[in-house]
């Protein structure tokens, strides 16, 4: 057990405690890290934290100051990250920062090669035209709008599974309707990879939730009633007793919110010429005149 160093009474006014908003703890302004653009100031170990669970979920790309109600809505420089995070953590952020800058620009785009990932140029007329693209690096040929082989005079076909496999060109790429490996978001077309796990995917990029075999979105299904029926029955992924858990926990957690609901509104009721009495009496009193 560590024991409480003393500090006297003027060391303490020359070396105040600072609070930090995340962990609520009083540390030495050493112990401290103040981020540049906004100025918001939290315990080091807390902020290093903060920031090596959104690189490693990756979450973002962009890092927020933890602070919900940071007046100038600051963000972390790549300078303040490199300081206090490993060399490995900090690699995978500018992978992710320029996996970000590819996505956002009109001319460049991702090989859907799932064994090549290199990035390719596009012409000044931007991805909304179809046209052809020829990776550099494994020479698949594919469509710039839909990523799929390259369909002259055809086209685009919306939420195409693509899996080409690895040493194969376009014209022989495997397509599967269900089981393939990478597919693209509904909502905004981030290409997605599935190794393991429930059919019940959710996109890092836009949070959309959707059905990984139909692509259909489960945003409001919070039973996942989708996989009871239809060609997605019994393809969750989980056991039945594991869905029929999930279902009372939901259920139970709206009950929840109804009986507090129903207990709490006859207090309500009761409350409310109060308030509404308190109100005009204070409305009355700032109407007033002043006393001469």
């Amino acid at each position: 057990m560590t024991t409480a160093r003393y500090r006297p009474t003027w060391d303490l006014v020359l070396d105040p405690l600072v609070l930090c908003k995340l962990c609520l703890g009083e540390y030495p302004v050493e112990q401290m890290t103040t981020i540049a653009q906004c100025q918001c100031i939290f315990c080091t170990l807390c902020l290093k934290q903060y920031v090596e669970l959104l690189i490693k979920e990756g979450l973002e790309t962009a890092i927020s100051c933890p602070d919900a109600a940071c007046p100038k809505r600051g963000h972390l420089q790549e300078n303040e990250i490199e300081c206090m995070v490993a060399s490995e953590i900090m690699q995978r952020y500018k992978k992710l920062q320029f996996e970000r800058e590819v996505l956002l620009d009109p001319c460049r785009t991702w090989c859907p090669s799932s064994s090549c990932q290199a990035v390719c140029q596009l012409q000044e007329s931007g991805p909304q035209s179809p046209q052809l693209v020829q990776c550099k690096v494994c020479d698949i040929e594919f469509c710039s709008a839909c990523k799929s082989n390259w369909h002259p005079g055809q086209g685009c076909q919306d939420n195409m599974p693509v899996s080409f496999l690895p040493g194969e060109t376009s014209s022989v790429y495997k397509m599967e309707e269900d089981d393939a490996p990478i597919k693209r978001c509904p909502k905004c077309k981030v290409y997605i990879e599935r190794d393991e796990g429930c059919a019940q995917m959710m996109c890092k990029n836009c949070k959309h939730a959707f059905c990984w075999y139909c692509l259909e979105s489960l945003d409001d299904d919070f039973l996942l009633i989708h996989y009871d029926k239809g060609p997605c029955r019994n393809k969750l992924g989980h056991s039945r007793a594991s869905v029929i858990w999930h279902r009372t926990q939901v259920v139970g957690i709206f009950a929840g919110f109804g009986l507090l609901l129903l207990v709490a509104s006859p207090f309500l009721l009761l409350a409310t010429p109060f308030v509404l009495c308190c109100k005009c009496k204070c409305s009355k009193g700032d109407d007033d005149p002043l006393p001469t």
